[in-house]
């Protein structure tokens, strides 16, 4: 079976069930004829941009980026929503100010979100710095932080 149709597969699985570990996904993939490798299935996740999201039971399973966008635990957005400041870019930097000790759960939600621009995150008591690849990557970041406030 070549990529294109595992991915395929993988994205059908995980829209229509939850998947809460590679192992599961693996088995499930073979119930469906794939013969895969977990390391093939954690490529292949990172591929796809897959990301964990928290259910409402308080378990994680996977989900693409656009359903994590709509399906981020409720509890994670609203601490962003409720403990950022503000959102500045600073050539490839992004700095997130946040209430007192919020920093970091705040970088721990950024980074649930897993998004393309992000190299890396660092954060203390009141700071998130994100750095990524460029300039525009961070103001792209910026914006899409400010859409989550709103």
């Amino acid at each position: 079976m070549n990529r294109a149709t595992r991915q395929s597969k993988i994205l059908n699985i995980i829209a229509s069930r939850d998947v809460e570990t590679q192992e599961d996904l693996v088995c499930l993939l073979r119930k469906n004829g794939c013969d895969v490798t977990q390391a093939t299935v954690s490529r292949d996740i990172k591929e796809l941009g897959i990301i964990k999201t928290l259910t409402a039971n308080g378990k994680y399973k996977y989900a693409t980026m656009q359903k994590a966008d709509s399906n981020l635990s409720v509890k994670l957005l609203n601490i962003v929503r409720e403990t950022v400041i503000s959102v500045v870019t600073a050539n490839n930097l992004c700095v997130v100010k946040t209430m007192t000790d919020n920093a970091l759960a705040v970088s721990g939600a950024l980074e649930q979100m897993c998004f393309d621009e992000v190299i890396g995150i660092v954060a203390d008591r009141s700071t998130v710095l994100i750095v990524c690849n460029s300039a525009k990557d961070a103001g792209v970041l910026a914006q899409e932080i400010n859409r989550l406030l709103d």
